[in-house]
């Protein structure tokens, strides 16, 4: 099916929960380990799907998932405004962390929708020059490696159990890649085999899915727009958008290619979405202003739905759209939800060992692909300083640079954030390089 073809009802309905169930595993996760709702998650992954197809015309079929690349600005939150409850082992959701980080995910979307308008405006290639590839890349880095001592933490409350997920995670991504739907649920395989031995261990509390009930609102909270605190903290969240563009627009050109090649065999007209570059950026920051709107994690379009939709050849903007319906409902299920949020920490440890560790890693094949020089003084330059000043400022308390700048005390009390800090002196140093080129070589 292309994007404006819509399959019967049964077809319609199957494709759609396949789509719901590849998306599953890795956006509750997040959820879990930042300590939003699994509910809202859920219901805000459908919704924000819907609103950005409808913002795209339904020319752009993609799906939207809970982003990796906010988990550490996410955690930092929470430690710093929600500290209690978010150190409380028995404690699964802390509403007053996340109302604080709405502020900065609808910030985020507004950022997204200001580089697609810009993208539209002045063209991609005029903004690659502001943000290059070693800007990106290497924010994607920190955002990897800043999150090593989380996953070591989770997985210290049982070592055994944690390995035993790690193993069992990397076994299923390398073993059953191009086993079709199976291939793409590495994460959701490996947290069931993690779980299993969380039960024959005894570390599984069944309380609260018996006083879970079968269905129930989820628990939407409105963003803190009136807290002082939520302000600084919402320029460190959207800036992580630094490393999110080039993801979404990577999707964007590899869907472009498997749908006009189903174009192609079925001898209609190309759509070639790969021009729609700013419009894409557009419909991801409408996303994120839902997900920030009522409480959900903030998102990303999903590779891997990318992937389910070339194996099924199944590119329909009503089967996405059937998809975050279900997506919608399920987070409505509190049973769901209840089974989620008794997933031990320790195997959320052993996966979270093997995916923020691939966070950091696509930054450096962002880098590779995009074949910058590295033997260019700039671009090492930029990079070094990015690097140091990111990874060391997040081993920081609260992942804060001891620097207090006259002015902005009142928006960063504890100091400048790293991960924001580093992007945004890298971005400065390219501005600088730019407006000040040093003379060529003789």
């Amino acid at each position: 099916y292309m994007p404006e073809d819509t399959p019967p009802l049964p077809a319609m309905l199957s494709l759609g929960f396949q789509q719901v169930l590849t998306m599953f595993p890795a956006t509750v996760l997040v959820a879990v380990l930042t300590k939003f709702d699994v509910g809202v998650t859920l219901f805000t992954s459908g919704l924000g799907t819907i609103i950005a197809l409808l913002v795209a015309k339904r020319r752009i079929p993609l799906y939207y998932g809970s982003s990796f690349s906010y988990i550490t600005v996410f955690i930092t939150v929470m430690a710093k405004y929600a500290g209690n409850c978010f150190n409380d082992p028995s404690t699964v959701y802390c509403p007053d962390g996340v109302r604080i980080a709405q502020v900065g995910i609808i910030l985020t979307g507004l950022f997204n929708i200001l580089f697609g308008l810009l993208i539209q405006w002045i063209g991609k290639e005029r903004l690659d020059k502001v943000l290059p590839p070693i800007v990106t890349g290497s924010v994607a880095i920190i955002i990897g490696i800043a999150l090593a001592g989380t996953a070591l933490a989770q997985s210290s409350t049982h070592w055994g159990v944690a390995f035993f997920t790690l193993i069992c995670t990397i076994v299923f991504s390398v073993y059953l890649q191009g086993k079709g739907l199976l291939g793409m649920l590495p994460i959701l395989l490996g947290a069931v085999a993690g779980y299993l031995l969380s039960l024959v261990v005894g570390i599984i509390d069944f309380a609260p899915i018996a006083a879970a009930d079968w269905v129930r609102p989820p628990n939407f909270t409105f963003p803190a727009f009136g807290d002082g605190r939520a302000w600084g903290m919402a320029l460190s969240v959207a800036l992580i958008a630094i490393a999110t563009i080039p993801e979404s627009t990577a999707h964007l050109y590899q869907m472009s290619l498997y749908i006009d090649q189903l174009a192609k065999d079925l001898k209609r007209k190309p759509t070639e979405i790969k021009g729609l570059i700013g419009l894409n950026l557009v419909a991801d920051g409408s996303n994120d202003v839902i997900a920030g709107l009522f409480g959900g994690c903030a998102g990303t379009n999903y590779g891997e739905n990318n992937s389910l939709m070339a194996i099924t050849r199944n590119y329909s903007g009503p089967v996405l759209i059937a998809a975050g319906v279900i997506a919608m409902l399920l987070g409505f299920v509190g049973k769901l939800a209840a089974i989620v949020e008794t997933l031990p920490t320790a195997v959320t440890g052993g996966l979270s060992i093997f995916l923020f560790g691939i966070i950091a890693l696509q930054g450096v094949a962002l880098i590779q692909s995009e074949k910058v020089d590295m033997f260019d003084p700039r671009q090492l330059a930029i990079g070094a300083v990015i690097l140091i000043i990111g990874i060391g400022g997040s081993a920081f308390p609260g992942g804060n640079l001891p620097i207090h700048v006259p002015g902005l005390a009142v928006a960063f009390p504890d100091g400048l954030p790293a991960i924001a800090t580093s992007a945004v002196i890298g971005i400065l140093l390219n501005a600088i390089f730019i407006i000040f080129p040093p003379k060529a070589k003789d």
